[in-house]
């Protein structure tokens, strides 16, 4: 995807977070008050960059049918604690697996952009590479293919949001309305 993006003069940076020591949300809500979460680690450095970009892929192996449990910590606190506005930012997620469970990360990893009003890019197929070991992945010649359709379907979604930004704007939101069930 990274090679891809070039290719069509996009600007992209890789983060690594998978091997960070990143814990989880605490619900506190701090972040409401601060503009930042309460913890100081790489979640509140990575801000200005997701708050700058025009998109924003989100790739994991799969642990036990689910994405890695650093990136679910990782992303939960970047989201919940940015009060920028994410609408018609792209979003793309990538699963990678030996065998099982990369339907079920997809699903995972793409709630994060559907909750923030964020299209989604679409591949060919689900968004997956196979792979375990080391290298492994390079060689699922499908999974590939589907990476770079991946990255030249996000590449053309961002450009055309920006067309109809330009000429139309943000679409019109409405003032949050929030139910509690529990009444």
């Amino acid at each position: 995807m990274e090679k891809i993006f070039s290719e069509e003069g996009i600007e992209s940076e890789i983060i690594q977070v998978g091997n960070k020591p990143i814990r989880g949300c605490i619900g506190c809500r701090v972040c409401a008050e601060k503009g930042c979460c309460v913890f100081g680690d790489c979640v509140n450095e990575i801000v200005p960059k997701f708050e700058e970009c025009d998109g924003l892929v989100i790739g994991s192996p799969v642990y036990y049918a689910s994405a890695n449990g650093t990136m679910i910590s990782f992303l939960d606190r970047l989201f919940f604690s940015t009060p920028f506005d994410k609408t018609m930012k792209v979003g793309a997620s990538v699963a990678v697996a030996r065998r099982g469970g990369l339907s079920a990360t997809f699903d995972e990893l793409n709630k994060y952009f559907t909750i923030c009003g964020m299209p989604v890019a679409s591949g060919q197929y689900w968004n997956s590479v196979h792979g375990r070991e080391l290298g492994e992945a390079a060689r699922d010649a499908e999974g590939l293919q589907g990476m770079r359709t991946l990255a030249r379907n996000m590449a053309f979604l961002m450009r055309a949001i920006e067309l109809g930004k330009e000429k139309y704007g943000l679409p019109k939101k409405e003032p949050f309305e929030m139910t509690n069930f529990i009444r």
